[in-house]
Protein backbone atom coordinates (compact mmCIF):
# COMPACT_ATOMS: atom_id res chain seq x y z
CA UNK A 1 0.00 0.00 0.00
CA UNK A 2 1.08 3.29 -1.00
CA UNK A 3 2.65 6.12 1.82
CA UNK A 4 0.46 8.74 2.26
CA UNK A 5 2.93 11.43 3.82
CA UNK A 6 1.52 14.54 4.74
CA UNK A 7 5.29 16.07 5.17
CA UNK A 8 5.79 15.19 1.45
CA UNK A 9 2.35 16.27 0.51
CA UNK A 10 3.33 19.87 1.53
CA UNK A 11 7.08 19.90 0.59
CA UNK A 12 6.06 19.11 -3.39
CA UNK A 13 2.93 22.11 -2.76
CA UNK A 14 4.28 24.52 -0.05
CA UNK A 15 1.47 27.15 -1.71
CA UNK A 16 -1.20 24.67 -1.29
CA UNK A 17 -4.11 26.50 -2.24
CA UNK A 18 -6.48 23.88 -2.00
CA UNK A 19 -6.87 20.99 0.66
CA UNK A 20 -6.79 17.19 -0.56
CA UNK A 21 -10.75 15.62 0.07
CA UNK A 22 -9.17 12.68 2.02
CA UNK A 23 -7.94 14.57 4.84
CA UNK A 24 -11.16 17.33 4.92
CA UNK A 25 -12.80 16.61 8.00
CA UNK A 26 -16.57 16.17 8.08
CA UNK A 27 -17.50 18.48 10.37
CA UNK A 28 -20.52 21.18 10.24
CA UNK A 29 -18.10 23.49 12.47
CA UNK A 30 -14.87 25.06 11.65
CA UNK A 31 -12.46 24.26 13.94
CA UNK A 32 -10.33 26.74 15.68
CA UNK A 33 -6.70 27.21 15.63
CA UNK A 34 -5.95 27.44 19.54
CA UNK A 35 -5.17 30.69 20.94
CA UNK A 36 -3.56 31.82 24.37
CA UNK A 37 -6.65 33.40 25.61
CA UNK A 38 -8.82 30.23 25.15
CA UNK A 39 -6.32 27.66 26.92
CA UNK A 40 -7.65 25.54 29.29
CA UNK A 41 -5.62 25.90 32.79
CA UNK A 42 -5.82 22.10 33.19
CA UNK A 43 -4.62 21.27 36.86
CA UNK A 44 -0.55 20.58 37.75
CA UNK A 45 0.96 17.95 39.63
CA UNK A 46 4.48 18.78 41.25
CA UNK A 47 5.99 15.45 41.40
CA UNK A 48 8.77 16.38 43.98
CA UNK A 49 6.31 17.22 46.15
CA UNK A 50 3.88 14.18 45.57
CA UNK A 51 6.85 12.02 46.78
CA UNK A 52 7.99 14.03 49.62
CA UNK A 53 7.10 12.37 53.26
CA UNK A 54 6.07 15.82 54.67
CA UNK A 55 3.73 17.72 51.30
CA UNK A 56 2.92 14.46 49.14
CA UNK A 57 -0.65 14.24 51.12
CA UNK A 58 -2.06 17.36 49.63
CA UNK A 59 -0.23 16.61 45.87
CA UNK A 60 -2.10 13.23 46.27
CA UNK A 61 -5.28 15.33 46.48
CA UNK A 62 -4.66 17.11 43.82
CA UNK A 63 -3.75 14.01 41.56
CA UNK A 64 -6.87 12.26 42.78
CA UNK A 65 -9.15 15.37 42.01
CA UNK A 66 -7.51 15.85 38.28
CA UNK A 67 -7.74 12.20 37.18
CA UNK A 68 -11.76 12.45 38.25
CA UNK A 69 -12.68 15.71 37.73
CA UNK A 70 -9.93 15.92 34.38
CA UNK A 71 -8.85 12.81 33.11
CA UNK A 72 -5.55 15.09 32.15
CA UNK A 73 -3.19 17.13 34.04
CA UNK A 74 0.50 18.45 34.27
CA UNK A 75 3.25 16.92 35.81
CA UNK A 76 6.57 19.59 36.69
CA UNK A 77 10.01 18.87 38.30
CA UNK A 78 9.38 14.86 37.72
CA UNK A 79 13.56 14.71 37.54
CA UNK A 80 13.54 13.34 41.19
CA UNK A 81 13.28 11.05 43.40
CA UNK A 82 10.04 8.72 44.47
CA UNK A 83 10.16 6.24 47.45
CA UNK A 84 13.41 5.85 46.97
CA UNK A 85 13.92 5.03 43.54
CA UNK A 86 15.48 7.48 40.95
CA UNK A 87 13.05 8.67 38.36
CA UNK A 88 15.75 10.54 36.48
CA UNK A 89 17.62 8.12 34.06
CA UNK A 90 20.19 11.23 33.23
CA UNK A 91 17.32 13.57 31.82
CA UNK A 92 17.75 17.05 31.25
CA UNK A 93 16.52 20.24 29.86
CA UNK A 94 19.97 19.98 27.61
CA UNK A 95 18.93 16.00 26.77
CA UNK A 96 15.54 17.02 25.88
CA UNK A 97 16.68 19.88 23.42
CA UNK A 98 19.17 17.45 21.81
CA UNK A 99 16.15 15.25 21.25
CA UNK A 100 13.94 17.26 20.21
CA UNK A 101 17.25 18.73 17.34
CA UNK A 102 17.23 15.13 16.43
CA UNK A 103 13.60 14.61 15.60
CA UNK A 104 13.54 17.38 13.68
CA UNK A 105 17.00 15.84 11.58
CA UNK A 106 15.16 12.62 11.60
CA UNK A 107 11.71 14.11 9.98
CA UNK A 108 14.11 15.90 7.46
CA UNK A 109 15.63 13.08 6.41
CA UNK A 110 14.85 11.86 2.54
CA UNK A 111 11.74 9.34 2.43
CA UNK A 112 13.68 6.95 1.04
CA UNK A 113 15.48 7.21 4.24
CA UNK A 114 12.73 7.07 6.81
CA UNK A 115 10.92 4.39 4.72
CA UNK A 116 13.35 2.07 6.10
CA UNK A 117 11.82 2.38 9.43
CA UNK A 118 8.63 1.29 7.81
CA UNK A 119 6.47 -1.34 8.90
CA UNK A 120 2.89 -2.82 9.12
CA UNK A 121 1.52 -0.85 12.03
CA UNK A 122 4.66 -0.49 14.15
CA UNK A 123 7.15 2.28 12.69
CA UNK A 124 7.16 4.72 10.18
CA UNK A 125 3.76 6.18 8.35
CA UNK A 126 2.15 8.76 7.08
CA UNK A 127 -1.55 10.53 8.43
CA UNK A 128 -3.63 7.39 9.47
CA UNK A 129 -7.83 6.95 7.88
CA UNK A 130 -10.17 7.61 10.89
CA UNK A 131 -13.66 7.60 10.22
CA UNK A 132 -15.52 8.35 6.95
CA UNK A 133 -11.89 7.74 5.71
CA UNK A 134 -10.67 10.94 6.36
CA UNK A 135 -6.87 11.06 6.93
CA UNK A 136 -5.28 12.75 10.35
CA UNK A 137 -2.51 15.69 9.00
CA UNK A 138 0.46 14.20 10.26
CA UNK A 139 3.10 11.32 9.74
CA UNK A 140 4.54 9.33 12.89
CA UNK A 141 7.00 7.16 14.27
CA UNK A 142 5.46 4.66 15.88
CA UNK A 143 7.71 1.87 18.63
CA UNK A 144 7.51 -0.59 21.16
CA UNK A 145 9.84 -0.13 23.51
CA UNK A 146 8.51 -2.99 26.43
CA UNK A 147 9.02 -5.43 27.00
CA UNK A 148 12.29 -5.29 25.59
CA UNK A 149 11.99 -8.53 23.38
CA UNK A 150 9.20 -7.47 21.41
CA UNK A 151 11.31 -4.68 20.35
CA UNK A 152 11.60 -4.63 16.39
CA UNK A 153 15.67 -4.60 15.64
CA UNK A 154 14.75 -2.65 12.52
CA UNK A 155 13.72 0.34 14.79
CA UNK A 156 15.27 1.53 17.55
CA UNK A 157 18.56 -0.02 17.31
CA UNK A 158 18.79 1.14 13.91
CA UNK A 159 18.22 4.72 14.32
CA UNK A 160 21.10 7.10 14.45
CA UNK A 161 22.85 6.88 17.19
CA UNK A 162 22.35 10.08 19.03
CA UNK A 163 18.86 9.85 18.20
CA UNK A 164 18.67 6.33 19.65
CA UNK A 165 20.80 6.84 23.12
CA UNK A 166 18.75 9.98 23.89
CA UNK A 167 15.21 8.35 23.17
CA UNK A 168 16.36 5.43 25.46
CA UNK A 169 17.28 8.02 28.48
CA UNK A 170 13.90 9.77 27.79
CA UNK A 171 11.98 6.29 27.62
CA UNK A 172 13.40 5.21 30.88
CA UNK A 173 12.80 7.86 32.51
CA UNK A 174 9.03 8.22 31.37
CA UNK A 175 9.07 4.82 32.49
CA UNK A 176 9.87 5.87 36.00
CA UNK A 177 7.88 7.99 35.83
CA UNK A 178 4.91 6.32 34.89
CA UNK A 179 5.42 3.09 37.55
CA UNK A 180 5.95 6.24 40.58
CA UNK A 181 2.55 7.67 39.16
CA UNK A 182 0.35 4.91 38.63
CA UNK A 183 1.41 3.82 42.69
CA UNK A 184 0.40 7.60 43.78
CA UNK A 185 -2.72 6.57 41.59
CA UNK A 186 -3.08 3.49 43.11
CA UNK A 187 -2.91 4.79 46.63
CA UNK A 188 -5.09 7.89 45.82
CA UNK A 189 -8.18 5.60 44.54
CA UNK A 190 -7.42 3.46 47.94
CA UNK A 191 -7.17 0.03 45.65
CA UNK A 192 -5.73 -2.86 47.90
CA UNK A 193 -1.46 -2.60 47.82
CA UNK A 194 -0.02 -3.82 44.59
CA UNK A 195 -3.76 -4.17 42.99
CA UNK A 196 -2.80 -2.70 39.66
CA UNK A 197 0.96 -2.37 39.97
CA UNK A 198 1.03 -6.45 39.81
CA UNK A 199 -0.86 -5.91 36.32
CA UNK A 200 1.36 -3.00 35.00
CA UNK A 201 4.69 -4.22 36.31
CA UNK A 202 6.99 -4.97 32.88
CA UNK A 203 3.77 -4.01 30.90
CA UNK A 204 2.91 -3.22 27.45
CA UNK A 205 5.06 0.37 26.54
CA UNK A 206 5.71 2.18 23.33
CA UNK A 207 6.10 5.43 21.60
CA UNK A 208 5.03 7.81 19.05
CA UNK A 209 7.39 10.35 17.60
CA UNK A 210 4.18 12.48 15.78
CA UNK A 211 5.05 15.16 13.17
CA UNK A 212 2.04 17.92 12.28
CA UNK A 213 3.45 19.92 9.13
CA UNK A 214 1.46 23.32 8.91
CA UNK A 215 -1.62 23.69 7.19
CA UNK A 216 -2.78 26.55 5.10
CA UNK A 217 -6.42 25.92 5.73
CA UNK A 218 -6.14 24.35 9.50
CA UNK A 219 -9.68 24.87 10.18
CA UNK A 220 -10.53 21.64 7.26
CA UNK A 221 -8.33 19.18 9.07
CA UNK A 222 -7.19 17.27 12.50
CA UNK A 223 -3.95 16.52 13.21
CA UNK A 224 -5.64 13.96 15.49
CA UNK A 225 -8.87 12.42 15.52
CA UNK A 226 -10.91 12.90 18.08
CA UNK A 227 -10.50 10.14 21.07
CA UNK A 228 -9.40 8.71 24.84
CA UNK A 229 -6.72 6.85 24.14
CA UNK A 230 -6.68 2.88 24.38
CA UNK A 231 -3.95 2.99 27.76
CA UNK A 232 -4.14 3.00 31.16
CA UNK A 233 -1.75 6.39 31.02
CA UNK A 234 -0.65 8.34 28.05
CA UNK A 235 2.48 10.73 28.83
CA UNK A 236 2.56 13.65 26.61
CA UNK A 237 6.15 15.62 25.27
CA UNK A 238 5.18 18.88 23.20
CA UNK A 239 8.92 18.30 21.71
CA UNK A 240 8.98 21.95 19.44
CA UNK A 241 6.80 24.14 21.79
CA UNK A 242 4.08 24.91 19.27
CA UNK A 243 0.57 23.78 20.48
CA UNK A 244 -2.31 21.78 18.98
CA UNK A 245 -2.76 19.10 21.79
CA UNK A 246 -7.44 20.08 22.55
CA UNK A 247 -9.45 18.48 25.46
CA UNK A 248 -12.89 18.31 25.80
CA UNK A 249 -14.21 19.10 28.74
CA UNK A 250 -17.40 17.66 31.04
CA UNK A 251 -19.80 20.01 29.43
CA UNK A 252 -18.91 18.89 26.24
CA UNK A 253 -16.52 21.91 24.99
CA UNK A 254 -13.41 21.57 23.25
CA UNK A 255 -10.41 23.53 25.04
CA UNK A 256 -6.78 23.89 23.97
CA UNK A 257 -4.24 23.00 26.45
CA UNK A 258 -1.78 25.50 27.35
CA UNK A 259 1.40 23.18 28.04
CA UNK A 260 3.89 24.55 30.53
CA UNK A 261 7.39 25.10 29.89
CA UNK A 262 9.18 21.52 30.62
CA UNK A 263 5.88 20.36 32.01
CA UNK A 264 4.64 17.01 30.42
CA UNK A 265 1.09 15.96 30.43
CA UNK A 266 -0.83 13.07 31.46
CA UNK A 267 -3.68 11.73 30.21
CA UNK A 268 -5.91 9.09 32.12
CA UNK A 269 -7.02 6.34 29.59
CA UNK A 270 -9.63 3.75 28.79
CA UNK A 271 -7.88 1.29 30.79
CA UNK A 272 -7.47 3.14 33.99
CA UNK A 273 -11.03 4.11 33.92
CA UNK A 274 -11.68 0.35 33.96
CA UNK A 275 -9.65 -0.41 36.23
CA UNK A 276 -11.09 2.16 38.65
CA UNK A 277 -14.49 1.46 38.03
CA UNK A 278 -15.39 4.54 36.75
CA UNK A 279 -14.11 6.79 39.53
CA UNK A 280 -11.75 7.90 36.97
CA UNK A 281 -12.35 9.23 33.59
CA UNK A 282 -10.44 8.87 30.33
CA UNK A 283 -9.86 12.21 28.02
CA UNK A 284 -11.53 13.05 25.26
CA UNK A 285 -8.54 14.86 22.98
CA UNK A 286 -7.91 15.68 19.67
CA UNK A 287 -5.06 17.41 17.88
CA UNK A 288 -4.88 20.74 15.37
CA UNK A 289 -2.56 22.25 13.18
CA UNK A 290 -1.39 25.26 12.96
CA UNK A 291 -1.21 27.53 9.33
CA UNK A 292 2.83 28.32 9.97
CA UNK A 293 4.48 26.24 12.07
CA UNK A 294 5.17 22.31 11.99
CA UNK A 295 4.04 20.58 15.68
CA UNK A 296 6.36 17.70 16.99
CA UNK A 297 4.63 15.70 20.18
CA UNK A 298 5.85 12.28 21.79
CA UNK A 299 3.77 10.46 23.35
CA UNK A 300 4.41 6.94 25.85
CA UNK A 301 1.78 4.91 25.95
CA UNK A 302 1.47 2.73 29.48
CA UNK A 303 -0.44 -0.67 29.26
CA UNK A 304 -0.55 -3.65 31.67
CA UNK A 305 1.58 -6.83 30.59
CA UNK A 306 -0.39 -9.00 27.82
CA UNK A 307 -1.29 -12.30 30.46
CA UNK A 308 -3.13 -9.38 32.83
CA UNK A 309 -7.02 -8.91 32.45
CA UNK A 310 -8.49 -5.63 32.53
CA UNK A 311 -10.76 -5.34 34.36
CA UNK A 312 -13.26 -3.06 37.61
CA UNK A 313 -10.44 -3.48 40.74
CA UNK A 314 -12.31 -5.88 43.15
CA UNK A 315 -11.60 -3.69 46.06
CA UNK A 316 -12.87 -0.71 44.02
CA UNK A 317 -16.35 -2.64 42.69
CA UNK A 318 -16.52 -3.38 47.02
CA UNK A 319 -16.50 -0.43 47.97
CA UNK A 320 -18.86 1.44 45.25
CA UNK A 321 -20.94 -0.45 43.03
CA UNK A 322 -21.75 -1.70 40.87
CA UNK A 323 -19.41 -3.32 38.59
CA UNK A 324 -19.57 -0.63 35.80
CA UNK A 325 -17.38 -2.59 32.70
CA UNK A 326 -16.50 -6.44 32.08
CA UNK A 327 -13.44 -8.47 32.72
CA UNK A 328 -11.10 -9.32 29.36
CA UNK A 329 -7.73 -10.32 29.02
CA UNK A 330 -5.31 -7.77 27.85
CA UNK A 331 -4.68 -9.59 24.45
CA UNK A 332 -8.04 -9.81 23.81
CA UNK A 333 -8.46 -6.07 24.26
CA UNK A 334 -5.95 -4.76 22.03
CA UNK A 335 -6.95 -7.42 18.94
CA UNK A 336 -11.33 -5.26 19.81
CA UNK A 337 -8.85 -2.05 20.03
CA UNK A 338 -6.94 -2.40 16.42
CA UNK A 339 -9.76 -4.34 14.70
CA UNK A 340 -11.73 -0.33 15.20
CA UNK A 341 -11.51 2.78 13.60
CA UNK A 342 -10.12 4.97 15.80
CA UNK A 343 -13.50 7.31 17.06
CA UNK A 344 -14.00 9.08 20.31
CA UNK A 345 -14.84 6.59 22.89
CA UNK A 346 -16.22 3.85 20.99
CA UNK A 347 -13.65 1.31 22.63
CA UNK A 348 -14.45 2.15 26.34
CA UNK A 349 -18.68 2.16 25.00
CA UNK A 350 -17.97 -1.50 24.46
CA UNK A 351 -16.45 -2.38 27.91
CA UNK A 352 -19.52 -1.28 29.72
CA UNK A 353 -21.94 -3.14 31.23
CA UNK A 354 -25.77 -2.10 31.01
CA UNK A 355 -26.95 -1.43 34.77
Amino acid sequence: MKLTSVQELVKAAPRLSSIPLQFLQQTQTALSVPTPSSSAEIPTVDYTLLASPGSGETELQKLHSACKNWGIFQVINYMCFHYGKVVNHGMSPEVMEKLRGEIEEFYELPLEEKMKYGGDGEGYGGGRVRANGVRDWGDRLYITTNPVHLRRPHLLPQLPSSLRDNLETYIQTLKALASGLLGSMEEALEMEANEMAAKMDDGLQSVAIIYYPPCPQPELVLGFTPHSDATCITILSQVNGVGGLQVKTRDGSWVPVNILPNALVVLVGDILEVFSNGLYESAEHRVTVNPDKERISMAFFVNPKLEAEIGPAASLVMKNPPCRFKTISTEQYFNNFFGRVLDRKTNLEALKIDN
